[in-house]
């Protein structure tokens, strides 16, 4: 007969005895279970132990979670959440360096687990640690000379048990002092730093910026983009993915009128051409949690067209209408003054008519009634400018070459740019992120 469902067999392990194989009965209650195991190795205190997962995980056993082993699980029997989240609060305190820091190691590997991290929560343990990160910094700063990999190791530690507590969602991203984050920028600022460190201060910044308007204006006073640049230029795949991140975070909370600044400020940073260079077209693949950044990235700046994109021309508008003045003039009349007034009223249309015809608008006479389409809007107009200023040559090339072949093989570069840049816009999604509220670190879009 098989074993009852309720049944599982498992192997349970004691430092220092030969495991245990025992069958468990999850009808039974957890503390049962776990008195039975330690009267088996004749342990007192019952209470004090519990049972947590033998592989690289060691997440506690929980009445929650308990349904999730399965036969053949290897179990550990260890000190309980509570017992260890206890001595880990007094042992991260000590005066020695070596036990302080071992300490912090075992912090931030038994942080990962929820039921150990709410234990020390409960202890007002992400207090002590922002406490340690504030001052400690300074009270081990002539020792950070003479024992810099101690020091370095410390901090990292530290780090990473905080972000792994706080991503447990339990404690409020709003509760942290301006301190705090003045010292985690300071990490990110400075342009010698270890990668450990580097890393977990940009995953909080990130955080901090997500989750809480108020962290996000008291980090954007902090940190610039223009600090955050040269952590692209680094060979660290995972520093430029949490700098893309922090970046992300920033322009995705930032006010509306904060964001076109920022796009400048990226442009006059050269922020294409140092992704390009150091991370699209460096020695090695891109990850999935990069190419999402990037992504992510993409979206944000794309949507700034959309306004552009939904403005329909005013006909009326003498600066909108000069644009298209502007056009004709680079195409046919590049040596002439854009506000030539030789010639008859009547040549002179007739002239623009024939101009505008062979630039492919689809409206000679008033070719501004050609972007009163939304999309793709003024965004069109502003494409179509940008290249004949940029590229002069080939826009003055590919009109003429238009306009003298016959209709049935043409491709007129006026109608052409518009459905163009309404199926770009089609394609790269352009004001799609209206339905989003946030890009978390490593989820999809």
């Amino acid at each position: 007969m098989p074993p009852p469902a309720d049944i599982v067999k498992v192997a349970i392990e004691w430092p220092g005895a030969f495991p245990k194989l025992m069958e468990i009965d999850q009808k039974k209650p957890l503390s049962a279970i776990i008195k039975e195991v330690c009267d088996g190795w004749s342990l007192a205190n019952h209470e004090y132990f519990a049972l947590q997962h033998a592989d690289s995980s060691n997440f506690y056993i929980t009445e929650k979670n308990r349904n999730e082993i399965k036969n053949g699980t290897i179990l550990r029997l260890t000190t309980s959440p509570a017992q260890n989240a206890q001595q880990l609060h007094e042992r991260i305190q000590s005066s020695s360096m070596d036990a302080k820091l071992e300490a912090l190691k075992d912090l931030a590997s038994l942080s990962r687990d929820v039921t150990f991290a709410q234990e020390f929560i409960n202890l007002d343990g992400i207090s002590l640690l922002t406490q340690m990160v504030e001052s400690g910094t300074e009270r081990y700063q002539k020792l950070q000379k003479i024992m810099k990999p101690c020091f370095g190791d410390m901090l990292s530690f530290t780090l990473t048990a905080f972000v792994e507590l706080m991503d447990h969602g339990i404690v409020s991203w709003d509760t942290f002092s301006v301190a705090f984050i003045k010292k985690i920028a300071s990490f990110v600022n400075k342009s010698a730093i270890d990668v450990s460190i580097l890393q977990r201060s940009l995953a909080i910044l990130e955080s901090m910026v997500l989750n809480s308007h108020d962290l996000y204006q008291k980090v954007a006073q902090e940190i610039t983009i223009g600090q955050l640049i040269p952590h692209l230029q680094g060979t660290e795949q995972e520093i430029q993915t949490y700098t893309i991140a922090v970046i992300n975070a920033l322009f995705l909370k930032a006010p509306d009128e904060r964001r076109q600044e920022m796009a400048n400020i990226l442009a006059q940073k050269q922020l294409r051409s140092i992704i390009l260079t150091h991370v699209i077209r460096a020695q090695r693949a891109i990850n999935n949690e990069m190419a999402h950044q990037l992504y992510v990235l993409q979206v944000l700046t794309f949507n700034l067209l959309e306004d552009r994109m939904m403005t329909k021309m005013d006909p009326q508008d003498q600066a909108q209408r000069d644009i298209i003045f502007e056009l004709r003039r680079i195409a046919f009349d590049a040596e002439s003054e854009p506000n030539n007034s030789s010639g008859s009223m009547e040549k002179r249309k007739s002239m623009y008519t024939r101009d505008y015809k062979k630039l492919g608008f689809i409206n000679h006479v008033n070719p501004a009634m050609d972007f009163t389409q939304t999309p793709p809007g003024m965004l069109a107009l502003d494409n179509m400018l940008y290249f004949a200023k940029h590229h002069q040559d080939a826009y003055i090339r590919i009109v003429l070459e238009n306009s003298s072949r016959e209709d049935k093989h043409e491709c007129p570069f006026g109608r052409s740019s518009i459905e163009l840049t309404k199926m770009l816009c089609e394609i790269l999604k352009v004001g799609e992120l209206r339905k989003y509220t946030c890009f978390p670190h490593g989820c999809d879009a």
